[in-house]
């Protein structure tokens, strides 16, 4: 026989979050370290759920075997085939929760993105695909070349998309293969140097005024003045953006729609505000976007906050990875919208990705259970622990005689945001 008191008894729960790794340094060491500090422990629906954190390592896995995580929050399955395949079995046979999704980081390249947006109806510029100049030698080449490939005027092409135009990869990322081309003679050329890639000729964004990089981790935005021609230690402005609230509504609501999309947790969206004051997406596949201390500096330790809050609410709450894409959604906003402003369209857009992204829920748990983690993160980030991973990070990418004088600005950078933000709140 049931007894009311006994309807419900309470339980201790573990779940486990796995840290999947290539040469990270910095941001790992200062979330593992506010984690400690932090000790996740939480009473959800009368139970006991404790949290704990681990980095995975490489090594054989037998199909048919457990993965010992709920969540995996993942940095590099694009580059490292064993790491994608055992996160895909995870998903696959153990409901684990990836971020990102290894299937969509490894399709969906900035091809399908832009394809994607254009017909959401954002202003992404004028885009060609070409042709590789080279092929990797097959028995059906010439064949299939002979009867299908056309000749074509590249010059006749480059003044369709108009110039200044840039070349770039249509599955690049990290700038590789990216160049600037102002007239026929210099598209010539580039097209001659590249090779077997497959490559998109794009129109440029001219006049432009504000380059923003808007940056998603979950439901959490930040959007920051990106300096693309700076070295890459000034590239993230620690001046604010300097836009309008409507613009940043613009740029929240677009890289929201992107991430959804695609399924991404983690990505950022490059835009420039042209002219006209319209913001036009130009680089937006990037759903393993640079994390590290050396580059972010100012904006460091908002995304080492970020990454914390979504990966335990995702573990916490046990959230279900959408093993699907499910683009029909988008596609039926797309059609009711059509012919309305941008903004009309990018809201529709973005509350269909709060409710993928469960936004509501993921505040609400923040304000319940998460509230002391800025706090915490914020002493953190005035520490010598927090320095030494500053320093080791400049050790691994810098000359020695340069460790001093970069340590020390990153940490000023960092030492400037803690100004900028009370205790309370860092968001």
């Amino acid at each position: 026989l049931s007894h009311p008191a006994w309807s419900h008894v309470v339980a201790d729960i573990t779940r486990r979050i796995g840290l999947s790794l290539g040469a990270d340094l910095c941001w790992p060491h200062c979330y593992e370290a506010i984690w400690q500090r932090l000790d996740p422990v939480f009473d959800i629906g009368g139970d006991r759920v404790q949290l704990t954190v681990e980095r995975m390592v490489i090594e054989p896995f037998d199909l048919n075997g457990d993965t010992p995580y709920d969540v995996i929050l993942d940095r590099v399955t694009h580059w490292y085939h064993t790491r994608r395949e055992r996160l895909k079995k995870a998903v696959l046979m153990d409901g684990v929760y990836v971020l990102n999704s290894p299937w969509t980081i490894q399709s969906m390249e900035k091809q399908t993105s832009y394809c994607a947006m254009m017909r959401l109806g954002l202003p992404v510029p004028t885009t060609w695909l070409l042709p590789p100049k080279e092929y990797e030698q097959s028995a059906d080449l010439e064949p299939t070349l002979q009867r299908y490939a056309r000749l074509f005027d590249l010059g006749e092409l480059g003044a369709k998309v108009g110039y200044p135009l840039f070349m770039k990869p249509y599955d690049g990322g990290a700038w590789k293969g990216v160049s600037r081309i102002d007239n026929e003679e210099q598209l010539r050329t580039a097209y001659e140097k590249s090779g077997r890639m497959v490559m998109h000729l794009q129109r440029s964004v001219e006049n432009w005024d504000l380059f923003a990089r808007c940056i998603g981790v979950g439901p959490q935005l930040r959007c920051v003045n990106y300096k693309p021609d700076a070295p890459l230690h000034d590239r993230y402005d620690v001046a604010p953006l300097g836009a309008s609230e409507d613009d940043l509504t613009t740029l929240r609501q677009m890289t929201l729609t992107i991430n959804a999309f695609f399924g991404w947790d983690f990505n950022s969206c490059e835009a420039l505000r042209n002219g006209d004051g319209v913001w036009q997406p130009i680089d937006f596949a990037n759903a393993c976007p640079d994390s590290q201390v050396t580059s972010l500096h100012y904006h460091f330790p908002w995304l080492v906050i970020a990454k914390l809050k979504w990966s335990i609410f995702c573990a916490a709450t046990k959230r279900r990875m959408r093993l699907h894409v499910e683009w029909d959604e988008f596609f039926r906003a797309a059609e009711e919208t059509e012919g309305a402003p941008l903004a009309e369209r990018l809201s529709a857009y973005a509350a269909i990705a709060n409710e993928r992204l469960d936004t509501k829920g993921f505040e609400a748990f923040c304000d319940e259970h998460l509230g002391n983690v800025d706090e915490i993160a914020w002493d953190y980030f005035g520490s010598d622990d927090a320095k030494q991973a500053v320093r080791q990070k400049v050790m691994s990418l810098f000359p020695e005689h340069e460790f001093d004088q970069f340590t020390e600005l990153f940490w000023d950078r960092i030492q400037l945001w803690r100004e900028h933000n009370s205790k309370q709140t860092t968001h």
